[in-house]
């Protein structure tokens, strides 16, 4: 009987095992030495910019918005096709989200729609660079330009991916990513904040450990948002395998999108590279297509099956056409690095059929 094929597959080996025991024995294991050289190694994936390690992706996104002086009275253009930590960031640091369309081809904010939702309160734009695809983010930086708008970057699935040669993470005034299992590379749980900015690096990590310059010395309000050690070592460990992982990611959607037929597969923008946290299809009837797929072992996921604005949490009502036909249509298929060329025949098989 053939196995069930993961929707996911996070990647615990000997690598990160080695270094999380190696760390442990240590016993140096709150925001040390593995912390900060997480940190340097990482920034070459960002065009060297300055990484300030947390806990967690949503920290590294109200760090951000934080550290900007972003709060009261600003709103933050986000979209609402997305997790909902892009929005809950905006609100922790006590700004209002404004939600905006995205392009039906790539589900990243709509230029046009953001155009359109800058009012006198707007502070920043938060594009977020969905599915490991980046947003269009030459026309966005120069709305951002045009308005003296910040841009801060959700790049929580897009570690490794870029716009023209540009990386996710160097494109805004800071950026956010994250380091959850089921992302391309993950540190068990973390995140990281990117700026090109020496203030907001120094403020952001004032921020993540209570504000303390020195022992019980509180220069600021903070917060308990520091990395393990333990997280900062797996972190290391996942970064050495990234491109390996991230080249067969793309080798695996190349296939699916050369032999998937009734499907609207993946758009990719001239110039981008596309990552793929996770590879997303279209269908009109996808309900039943993912049925059927779970029929013959293949998990699936809906990511997301309602925007976040029409949630308890903001009950909004609005217009934003893009958004509520893709939440109706979308449908993730595995892409992960550890599919066997027997797993992708039996995607591509059961798809079609």
């Amino acid at each position: 009987m053939n196995h069930t094929v993961p929707i996911a597959y996070p990647h615990v080996g000997d690598a990160e095992i080695n270094a999380a025991v190696r760390v442990l024995k240590s016993r140096q294991l709150a925001q040390g030495s593995e912390v900060a050289a997480f940190e340097t190694d990482f920034s070459e994936l960002v065009a060297g910019r300055a990484c300030v390690a947390v806990s967690s992706g949503t920290d590294a996104l109200h760090l951000a918005l934080r550290a900007l002086g972003i709060g009261a009275g600003d709103e933050v253009i986000v979209p609402s096709f997305t997790f909902g930590a892009t929005a809950h960031a905006v609100t922790h640091a006590g700004a209002t989200p404004v939600f905006a369309d995205i392009t039906p081809e790539t589900f990243t904010l709509d230029p046009d729609a953001v155009n359109a939702a800058i009012t006198g309160r707007t502070a920043a734009i938060m594009p977020v660079h969905l599915f490991g695809h980046p947003a269009a983010m030459d026309q966005l930086t120069a709305l951002a330009t045009r308005h003296h708008l910040a841009v801060i970057e959700d790049a929580a699935q897009a570690v490794g991916a870029s716009l023209d040669d540009v990386p996710a993470g160097a494109f805004g005034v800071a950026a956010a990513f994250s380091f959850y299992p089921t992302k391309n590379m993950h540190s068990i749980e973390g995140g990281m904040l990117v700026t090109a900015d020496p203030k907001i690096a120094a403020t952001a990590r004032l921020l993540r450990n209570q504000g303390m310059t020195g022992r019980y010395e509180y220069t600021i309000v903070g917060y308990n948002a520091r990395m393990t050690d333990v997280a900062a070592a797996v972190g290391r460990a996942q970064l050495n395998s990234l491109p390996y992982w991230t080249t067969l990611r793309q080798a695996h959607a190349e296939q699916l999108s050369d032999q998937l037929t009734g499907v609207l597969t993946p758009t990719v923008t001239p110039g981008a590279r596309h990552v793929y946290h996770q590879y997303v299809i279209r269908h009109p009837d996808r309900d039943q297509l993912r049925a059927r797929l779970a029929g013959e072992g293949i998990e699936t996921a809906v990511h997301y099956p309602s925007p976040v604005h029409r949630s308890a949490a903001y009950g909004r009502r609005l217009d934003l056409p893009c958004t509520e036909q893709a939440v109706t249509e979308v449908l993730s298929l595995p892409v992960h690095p550890h599919l066997g060329k027997h797993d992708l025949d039996r995607l591509i098989t059961a798809v079609n059929r």
